[in-house]
């Protein structure tokens, strides 16, 4: 059976591109290269939007990037539900920036960038990107933002916790600020997630700090084998 086709972007200033791209081959995927400036995602069955300082962080982080020319495919496709889209770290703030996710993504507390490996705890296991892992389930992947303190009005802190929307948190309290200790959020059909962490800088144990990273990767492979068409973002 052929392997599921995921895309990975690439836009100027992206630095983890290459490591999504090899945690998705590690867990069985074929990746595909996007580049910011075509608006083609040809024919991918789901995307990741990785980690780094999209076109330099300038205006805001993710702003601009929301504009890029390969936008205009992912956003109409990931907000029907038929795209699957994991944004991680910059990726997390780009799919606010697109109103893909709620709330933003702001200065972390300590106003000091925060590189640790963190302890998370699964909330949710039920969305295209978690279902590898169970719920109320501890890892352990990198943190690295000074960005990453997730904040938002108080009634979509409550609809989130309401619609069990809260992908990961935190374990004992965020070390950036954010609300709720929230580490990654999901949307209404589970298919887009932002996470602030990396797991794809956990899918080996030779680079450690875990493999406990790698249940990302393999849940949207998992989820793709459950029936979404290929070439979803095509359709």
């Amino acid at each position: 059976m052929t392997a599921p086709r995921v895309g990975v972007v690439t836009f100027p200033g992206s630095l983890d591109d290459r490591d999504a791209a090899r945690a998705l081959r590690l867990a069985g995927a074929q990746t595909v290269s996007l580049w910011h400036d075509e608006a083609d995602l040809k024919g991918v069955d789901a995307v990741v939007l990785p980690g780094g300082f999209s076109y330099g962080d300038y205006l805001r982080c993710g702003a601009i990037a929301r504009f890029a020319p390969i936008m205009t495919e992912l956003v109409p496709a990931a907000r029907a539900g038929n795209l699957p889209v994991l944004g991680i770290c910059n990726g997390f703030q780009i799919l606010c920036e697109s109103h893909l996710l709620p709330g933003a993504l702001t200065r972390n507390a300590s106003r000091h960038f925060i590189c640790r490996d963190q302890l998370l705890r699964v909330e949710a296991a039920d969305t295209a990107w978690t279902n590898s892992y169970s719920s109320g389930q501890e890892i352990l992947i990198p943190l690295k933002s000074g960005e990453g303190s997730y904040a938002a009005h108080a009634d979509t802190i409550a609809e989130l916790e309401r619609e069990g929307r809260v992908v990961a948190r935190y374990v004992d309290s965020a070390p950036n600020g954010s609300q709720s200790d929230i580490a990654g959020i999901t949307n209404e059909h589970g298919n887009v997630v932002g996470l602030m962490p990396h797991p794809e800088h956990a899918v080996e144990a030779l680079t450690g700090p875990s493999r406990d990273g790698v249940g990302f990767f393999t849940s949207i492979l998992a989820h793709l084998a459950k029936g979404a068409p290929v070439g979803a973002a095509a359709s």
